[in-house]
């Protein structure tokens, strides 16, 4: 297995300072985990996205500080929300030999058989699920085939899906959750133009009530 590692400096910056940072080309981030003390970092911008767009959330990071190597998981990221810019990274070190708590992302492949005749929509209803598993065992990802979506009503559960059951763990409540329907269309709402004749009548009303007011104006021979 690939390894994917990205070199950090310990960070002295806090607040607002992080703003040169920035201008630097590096992103202001935190490492923290049971056995290890909370430390302030600050990692590249272009080595963090190469690595991230590899990783996701669900495969192991190494952080290397210094001569210290600790295999983490990105447990979060702060983005602006008008330009996209990453501002901030959360590194969770974990221990390789104990379970942690992970949302996998689920991806949906094919095409429902029911949706592309017009029978039903597919209506999607979790995007990720939430797992315990070894750092190592994490999937990084569930696949969801469409194609098994043959008629209106037809489903797919969490319990559905393939996996290792002994190395994942997954709720008894997530595993009854629906992932993905079918459900019949709705009826559109058809605004109804009003008839021409009531249409006529109402231009009939006003063109009368503007003769009889015009009339009533005239004065009297």
């Amino acid at each position: 297995m690939q390894t994917l590692s990205i070199t950090a400096e310990k960070r002295t910056l806090t607040g607002k300072k992080v703003k040169r940072l920035r201008r630097e080309g590096k992103i202001p981030a935190n490492i923290f985990g049971k056995g290890i003390k909370s430390q302030a970092i600050s990692v590249s911008l272009k080595e963090f996205e190469k690595v991230y767009k590899l990783a996701g959330e669900t495969k192991i990071i190494e952080v290397v500080i210094g001569e210290q190597k600790l295999p983490t998981l990105i447990a979060g990221i702060q983005k602006n929300p008008v330009t996209d810019q990453i501002l901030h990274v959360d590194f969770h070190h974990v221990d390789l030999k104990k379970k942690v708590s992970a949302s996998v992302p689920v991806e949906f492949i094919g095409e429902s058989p029911a949706e592309k005749q017009g029978l039903g929509t597919v209506v999607k209803y979790i995007n990720e699920i939430e797992i315990e598993a070894l750092p190592t065992d994490i999937p990084e990802k569930f696949t969801v085939d469409l194609s098994l979506l043959e008629k209106v009503g037809d489903q797919l559960l969490v319990s559905d899906l393939s996996f290792n059951k002994d190395k994942i763990s997954i709720s008894e409540e997530d595993m009854q959750k629906i992932i993905v329907k079918v459900e019949e269309l709705r009826e559109e709402e058809i605004v109804e133009e009003a008839p021409k004749e009531e249409a006529q009548t109402g231009e009939g009303v006003v063109e009368e009530a503007t003769e009889n007011s015009t009339s009533s104006e005239q004065p009297s021979s």
